[in-house]
């Protein structure tokens, strides 16, 4: 029994190893030893349709419409919003527009992102779509940087760069999260793109070919692995451009930031349920998708299963029960400084808390999926004051509570 115990934790072991550590490094390995680079610039001036999905976002709304209608008329040929359900005047304000490129669509049911992207890109007309959020605000030359990647043919979907904007009120676990984590995440996303594609994208700010662009299953939450990876089906290629930059905010507190992982994370869980291909041959970059998105989905179980088998390891082994401890006080140092702010230990521990969330957000996202009644994008809603947060970010504006 002893030796299945130890397999059992080298096992668990090596699956979490593989997961955080051993697959970023054969991406980067492979986008090293055999790169796919590809051409940017110079190809023919392609039209583009903003698509953007709004609810309830009169409070930012109109920077947001002045940002797009300064960019290119030459290139933007139109701007096409859905207005999801919203009761707080924003399909008021969407027609009151005078701007003949502001091409507004009013739901008068919430239905969802991807029924609302649905709904834009029937109506789009551009050569390139451009699927972007309220919320970020596009760097000069960004949409011109990102369009420059369209110049190879063999690119059918290309992603900018997030940058994450913090604050005051982010603390050090949401810093850990939306700063080094994200860090690591985009770096592997960077390695992928050069081996083949990545297998998500950040969703608001990217691109797709219209000819490419596939409508998405009735109420899908992750649109940005959804799209690229039909891209992906097919033969087409998904790329990220690092220089084509967007800044947005992410959720200052441990509620938000938990919220917004388990809503992500159940939609992992969904996507396979709507679009099981993804794990069929017609996928291509199944392999990266496993590694880097499925198995993370797996780790939080193989974490609880090196605690339990290294304590069922220490009778007798003085070794093993140092291990059990050790995991052990690890993980609730981990839950103190989620639970209480002790300035030093808070700061210290906050890598460590990220990684206790991100774990937790995985186990509760199966949960969320198995047991949420009615449409799963319902589950999860930003905070009241969320869009005045960004807008006082991100456009300059105070914001009203």
């Amino acid at each position: 029994m002893s030796v299945f115990w130890q397999l059992l934790f080298i096992g668990s072991f090596v699956l979490v190893v593989y997961t955080y550590a051993g697959y970023p490094l054969i991406a980067a390995a492979a986008a090293r030893r055999n790169p796919h680079l590809w051409r940017r610039g110079g190809g023919p001036v392609l039209s583009v349709s903003v698509v953007m999905p709004v609810h309830n976002a009169a409070e930012i709304l109109s920077a947001k419409l002045q940002h797009l209608l300064a960019l290119d008329p030459e290139v933007v040929c139109e701007i096409v919003v859905v207005s999801d359900g919203s009761t707080d005047g924003t399909a008021e304000l969407l027609h009151a527009c005078s701007d003949r490129r502001v091409r507004p669509i009013a739901l008068l049911q919430q239905v969802g992102k991807a029924e609302a992207l649905n709904h834009a890109m029937r109506t789009a007309t551009g050569d390139v779509l451009l699927f972007i959020d309220v919320r970020p605000r596009l760097h000069e030359n960004a949409l011109e940087q990102l369009l420059s990647n369209f110049a190879e043919p063999s690119v059918g979907c290309v992603a900018g760069e997030l940058l994450v904007q913090t604050s005051a009120q982010h603390d050090a676990t949401g810093n850990a999260v939306s700063g080094a984590y994200w860090r690591y995440e985009q770096g592997i996303r960077t390695a992928e793109a050069v081996w083949d594609s990545p297998v998500g994208v950040y969703g608001g700010f990217y691109a797709v070919r219209r000819t490419l662009a596939t409508p998405f299953p009735p109420g899908l939450i992750l649109d940005d692995m959804f799209q690229p990876l039909s891209v992906i089906r097919q033969g087409y290629r998904n790329v990220l451009d690092r220089a084509a930059a967007v800044v947005d905010t992410w959720p200052s507190s441990k509620k938000g930031e938990f919220q917004r992982k388990v809503r992500t994370l159940a939609g992992n869980f969904q996507l396979l349920q709507q679009a099981p291909w993804l794990l069929s041959g017609e996928n291509r970059v199944r392999f990266q998708l496993v590694s880097h998105k499925l198995l993370r989905l797996v780790v939080p179980y193989a974490l609880i299963t090196m605690v339990l088998t290294a304590a069922a390891l220490a009778p007798g082994h003085p070794g093993w029960g140092v291990l059990a401890a050790l995991q052990t006080l690890f993980w609730l140092l981990a839950l103190l400084s989620l639970r209480v702010r002790i300035p030093v230990l808070h700061r210290v521990l906050g890598p460590a808390s990220a990684l206790l969330l991100l774990n937790a957000a995985a186990v509760a996202g199966l949960y969320r999926f198995l047991f949420t009644n009615g449409p799963l994008w319902k589950m999860w809603r930003p905070a009241s004051n969320a869009l005045a947060e960004n807008q006082a970010a991100l456009w300059g504006g105070p914001g009203r509570s």
